[in-house]
């Protein structure tokens, strides 16, 4: 996959990282603070990002082709390994962010229930058709870095995207 040119300034055209935000199972910190960092990264972002897929910053996504997916969470159900699997095939780069997509904790810890607990559980578990065991993301797909954290740690995080769009000669 190559980044194309979609944006011009003056007839030059200008190359963006084609990018996606993806959650699953979790409590979303990492989304937050990725959203907090849009208030004091915008105007920079605004002319390297090209955010295909975030559905917390807007209501018409695209999942096609990207350069980089920030996948968050585990994945506690068919429909989300399904899904992790096909933004897998679309994405160039993977990024794990948080914890739970990580080292699977905390969304995972109901792998380690006893039989009484799992029970209490069920009807949730029946009711979402989630799997009897939740998953980290590098379980069920090749991930090329991980930003651990819960939520992710913010130099990390700025330290992997700057050194994504240098890899991918945006700056």
């Amino acid at each position: 996959m190559h980044n194309q040119p979609n944006n011009s300034l003056g007839g030059k055209s200008v190359k963006k990282l084609r990018i996606g935000w993806f959650t699953f199972s979790c409590c979303e910190d990492s989304t937050i603070l990725f959203t907090e960092l849009m208030n004091e990264h915008w105007q920079e972002w605004k002319r390297v990002l090209d955010i295909r897929h975030a559905r917390v910053l807007q209501s018409h996504n695209i999942l096609d082709e990207l350069d980089v997916a920030f996948i968050e969470g585990a994945l506690s159900s068919k429909n989300h390994v399904d899904r992790v699997k096909e933004i897998r095939k679309k994405s160039h780069k993977v990024v794990a962010i948080g914890a739970c997509a990580v080292i699977g904790l905390p969304s995972t810890q109901r792998n380690q229930f006893d039989p009484g607990r799992l029970k209490e559980i069920q009807p949730v578990l029946e009711r979402f058709a989630y799997l009897p065991k939740a998953q980290k993301l590098s379980e069920v797909i090749t991930v090329d870095i991980n930003v651990p954290g819960c939520p992710m740690n913010e130099a990390t995080f700025m330290s992997v995207l700057t050194g994504l769009l240098k890899e991918f000669h945006i700056v």
